[in-house]
């Protein structure tokens, strides 16, 4: 036999999603040497180390989720299942302007940098000391980090409620030019956030002039409630003075006042895609997850208590019971509660279909994994969209749901190699049962593995069988190509 016809891995009969928004169609993939090597049909008498009847089934390339906070996590639980048991195999971390490096040693981290973890898990000053400490605990999945925006802040300034100083710009920007350097994606913004809201446009534009063509400029809004739309244009003309590439974050319309608002939203974002690079992500859920922010703080909607330091005992209650039982206003509870952490039940589930189904919109879990109990979309964000989104509600084909999470994304992000099944292409794969995909996870339960997904590989090697996560791990750090 031709020993072209020998494969590491041979999945036959599969219905193939390439990731490029087009219909499946069946086909064999075969698998050498962590590359794909065939997309067609494969011979009658080829041979494989691992051989898979992939008939009723679906093949996707592995999920990419361009917008986590695993900054810390895939050093410290490296088997990482909740992305695994949902078929992802990419994680992009330093989203909303927090990242874990470079981060200098610090008695505390200011919210949100909690979010990621305790201040002395922040070991890693230099991008290069991540990076390294990444590839040695070999994560389950392959890593792609920004680089925050906060963390440069708090590395360089005394306190973090007034713009820089043209010298602490300064320090920023050798900062982060050494990181790009060592092979970040780019830089990250949370402007909404107490710890950034000071710094103005001019001093962000500062640093993403710094960037390379081939690197992107991600940002958490610095409003995304009434003021949504001029901070949308002040994200997209740091994009254009720069020529970043511009990703903004979680795109919602976040309380009720703003109910409905998705479709001027997303003209905004349409008419900056006219002459520049503009792309967004969202979760498939009407809730946000954050830390408790007295900003956010209302009586429109339900607040979830996740965690609090203070009060460890009210994690898991709604906030407005906790302060009936406290005698307190919902304000003076919060206050009480901090730091702590919440889910915000503040969208409108048509704002939320209409901006998963938009052509520039990826998908992103934004969950938080140290989160005590997590937003659901931790485990259950991307067999939601192909089960609740794509199947059941038919919002979108089962086609355009995967590039959502596959093609569309490493486009975006840079990630050479990644999200398409075709020859050369690295071999991340999910084999899953487009009849049974869902998620399992709910805010009562929100620890729990999808259904439906039947096998993930990550460089060509298997990673999770439908049931437990492979023990041998075999992600890598990715740097986008120059």
């Amino acid at each position: 036999m031709n020993t072209l016809d020998a494969y590491d891995l041979l999945v036959r009969g599969a219905l193939v999603f390439d990731g490029r928004d087009r219909p499946g169609r069946v086909a064999d993939v075969g698998v050498r040497d962590g590359r794909i090597v065939l997309a067609g049909r494969a011979a009658d008498a080829a041979t494989a180390a691992q051989a898979v009847d992939g008939r009723g089934l679906a093949l996707a390339p592995g999920f990419i989720d361009v917008h986590t906070h695993d900054d810390l996590e895939v050093i410290r639980n490296p088997a990482m299942p909740a992305k695994l048991t949902q078929g992802v195999t990419t994680v992009v971390v330093g989203n909303c302007g927090i990242s874990a490096t470079p981060v200098a040693p610090a008695a505390q981290v200011p919210d949100p940098m909690n979010l990621l973890g305790a201040a002395e898990e922040f070991r890693y000053p230099r991008f290069a000391d991540y990076r390294a400490a990444v590839e040695a605990a070999r994560p389950a999945v392959n890593v792609a980090a920004l680089v925050g925006h906060t963390a440069l802040r708090q590395n360089h300034m005394d306190r973090l409620d007034r713009a820089a100083t043209p010298a602490e710009v300064a320090a920023m920007r050798a900062q982060l030019r050494q990181s790009i350097a060592d092979g970040a994606l780019g830089l990250s913004t949370g402007l909404a956030y107490a710890s950034a809201h000071a710094a103005p446009s001019s001093e962000v534009l500062e640093l993403v002039r710094d960037l390379p063509a081939s690197r992107i400029y991600a940002t958490h809004l610095r409003d995304e409630f009434d003021g949504i739309l001029p901070a949308m244009e002040e994200a997209f003309q740091v994009g254009r003075a720069s020529g970043a590439p511009v990703r903004v974050s979680h795109l919602k319309c976040a309380g009720v006042e703003n109910w409905h608002r998705s479709g001027e939203v997303l003209a905004a974002l349409e008419r900056a895609g006219h002459g520049h690079d503009v792309a967004c992500d969202c979760y498939p859920y009407a809730a946000s997850s954050s830390t408790l922010d007295p900003k956010q703080v209302t009586d429109a909607h339900d607040i979830l208590v996740t965690w609090s330091d203070p009060h460890p005992e009210q994690g898991g209650r709604m906030l407005a019971e906790i302060a009936a039982g406290w005698d307190a206003t919902l304000l003076e509870a919060a206050q009480r509660l901090m730091p702590a952490g919440a889910v915000y039940h503040g969208m409108h589930e048509a704002d939320v279909r209409r901006i998963l189904a938009h052509p520039l919109t990826m998908i992103g879990s934004d969950g938080l994994p140290r989160d005590p109990r997590p937003h659901p979309r931790l485990w259950g964000t991307f067999p939601r969209v192909l089960g609740h989104y794509a199947r059941d509600e038919a919002l979108f084909p089962l086609h355009t749901a995967v590039h959502k999470m596959t093609g569309l994304s490493a486009r975006a992000f840079g990630l050479d190699g990644r999200g398409e099944i075709e020859p050369g292409a690295w071999a991340d794969l999910v084999l899953f049962d487009p009849r049974r995909v869902r998620d399992v996870a709910d805010f009562h339960d929100p620890v729990r593995p999808a259904a439906g997904i039947v096998q993930v590989w990550v460089n060509g090697r298997p990673a999770y069988d439908g049931q437990d996560v492979e023990p041998r791990r075999h992600g890598r750090f990715l740097v986008p190509a120059d």
